[in-house]
C-alpha cells in the first residue's frame, strides 16, 4: 500500500468523526466542510510522516481545532441579512435542546469553544485536550469551568444538561 492509499483509507474511516468534529467547533455544516478540507490538504502533505509512526487521528484533530482558532481571529465582514434564519419547531426536547446548544456553542469563545468540544464529544481527557490545544492542563481545566458557566449564563434553559455526561448525549 503506498502513501496515498493509506491517507485514502484514513479519510474513509475518519471521514464522519472529523466532520462532526469540525461541525461542532464552526457550528455551520459548510464552513465544518471547509475547515476539515483544509486541514486534509495540509494532513495530505505530512502524511508520509504520520504514517510512519505519527499519531494521525492526534494530528488531525489537532490541526482542525488550531485553523478554527486562527479562522475566527481573522476579521470577518458580515452582510446584513433582510430575513431572519427560520429555526424548526419540534416537540421533541432533545431537538430543541440540540439547537438551543448549537446556538450557545456558537456564543462562546473560540478556545472555550474547542475545549468543549474535545473533552465532551471528543471524550478527550484533559490531558489529551492539553496536547491538542498546546497549552498547559491547568488551562483546559479553567477554559473548560469557564465555558460550562458561560453556557449555564447564556442558556439557563441547558443547565439540565451541563455536566460532562448529559452534555454529550444531547449533541448525538
Amino acid at each position: 500500500m503506498n502513501d496515498h492509499d493509506g491517507f485514502r483509507e484514513f479519510v474513509l474511516v475518519r471521514q464522519q468523526a472529523l466532520m462532526r468534529t469540525a461541525y461542532l467547533l464552526t457550528g455551520d455544516a459548510h464552513l465544518a466542510e471547509d475547515l476539515l478540507q483544509s486541514v486534509l490538504v495540509k494532513v495530505l502533505g505530512q502524511w508520509g510522516k504520520l504514517s510512519k509512526g505519527g499519531d494521525p487521528v492526534a494530528y488531525t484533530r489537532k490541526a482542525l481545532v488550531n485553523q478554527y482558532i486562527s479562522w475566527r481571529r481573522r476579521p470577518r465582514v458580515e452582510l446584513p441579512s433582510a430575513s431572519v434564519p427560520e429555526h424548526g419547531v419540534s416537540s421533541d426536547d432533545r431537538t430543541l435542546d440540540r439547537i438551543v446548544l448549537r446556538e450557545a456553542l456558537a456564543r462562546l469563545a473560540p478556545k472555550q469553544r474547542a475545549v468543549i468540544v474535545l473533552r465532551f464529544w471528543e471524550d478527550l481527557t484533559e490531558a489529551q485536550a492539553a496536547d491538542v490545544l498546546g497549552c498547559s492542563l491547568g488551562n483546559v481545566k479553567s477554559q473548560t469551568h469557564h465555558a460550562l458557566a458561560r453556557l449555564r449564563t447564556i442558556a439557563p434553559e441547558l443547565a439540565h444538561l451541563l455536566s460532562e455526561h448529559e452534555i454529550e448525549e444531547v449533541a448525538r
